[in-house]
């Protein structure tokens, strides 16, 4: 399976802090925002990873994680000139997607939780159909929201309404077969212009391929895009750190707990770094 990064629009709910930069280079406590979505892909045992931006972003995005050969990863670039939509990722990467899987995850969605490389392994074995993920909240009408009947059986998926027919939100992390780019590209764009993943996902719900896994009270997800978001993320980050004393996203611990790097490896980043706690605490783990 391939992983995708979305990374591309304008920020515009963070001017003026994103006029000139994007939003994922800015920092949730102690990281680049891209450092946590790009940890979800390297937890699910994803390798092989194409990071799509803007124009002007993509030499920062190179700047600051090259080609991935340091944590054992493959990274490549791709621009989207345009915000045209979550679906247009798929139409973006098709060369980088191939005849593989693929799982897209938005650049400014955070997720933890204690089961959630269990709960990605499992959503990476699908071979034919989607999987996507419904997750509480207090107001989903910023979301795209999973209607239930009464056995719980998902029947409509519907972007941003008004008065939403549930209180489950789909966060924007989706794995699909190959199928998918062929789906995005017969999606007709939307009233706002856009290719909506919404669309994508109401289109394997009509063929009943869409499998949805209702995520728990054991799972936080954490939505970046406003100001207020990248301050409680910012919050939780720095408490669940600070009291438990691991890192959460940092790609190099997570790469040599899969066996992408060595212990050598490891050891040579951490000395790199040894005047940060960052290094001070890659460092620390080869002494568990």
């Amino acid at each position: 399976m391939k992983g995708i990064v979305l990374a591309g629009g304008k920020g515009t709910r963070l001017y003026p802090m994103t006029k000139v930069i994007s939003k994922h280079l800015l920092p949730i406590y102690d990281k680049p925002l891209i450092y946590y979505p790009l940890s979800v892909l390297m937890l699910a045992s994803i390798r092989d990873i194409l990071i799509i931006s803007t124009p002007e972003d993509i030499p920062l995005y190179k700047r600051l994680l090259g080609d991935g050969s340091n944590l054992g990863i493959k990274l490549s670039y791709k621009t989207q000139d345009q915000p045209r939509g979550i679906a247009d990722a798929f139409i973006v990467g098709e060369d980088f997607i191939g005849d593989s899987k693929v799982c897209l995850i938005l650049g400014d969605n955070v997720f933890y939780g204690q089961d959630l490389t269990k709960i990605l392994n499992n959503a990476k074995t699908i071979d034919d159909g989607a999987v996507i993920f419904g997750y509480p909240v207090k107001d989903a009408s910023s979301f795209g929201v999973v209607e239930f009947d009464e056995n719980r059986k998902v029947i409509s998926i519907e972007e941003k309404p008004e008065r939403p027919k549930s209180n489950y939100a789909v966060p924007g992390l989706y794995f699909y077969d190959n199928k998918v780019v062929e789906i995005a590209k017969n999606v007709k764009p939307s009233v706002r212009g856009e290719i909506e993943i919404t669309s994508v996902n109401n289109e394997y719900l009509r063929k009943g391929k869409l499998n949805v896994v209702l995520l728990g009270r054991g799972m936080a997800w954490l939505d970046t895009g406003t100001p207020e978001g990248m301050l409680k993320a910012a919050e939780f980050i720095e408490a669940i750190q600070s009291r438990q004393g691991f890192y959460i996203a940092c790609l190099e611990e997570i790469a040599w707990r899969r066996g992408f790097i060595n212990d050598q490896q490891l050891k040579e980043i951490g000395k790199s770094l040894c005047m940060t706690d960052y290094g001070k605490y890659i460092l620390s783990l080869l002494n568990e």
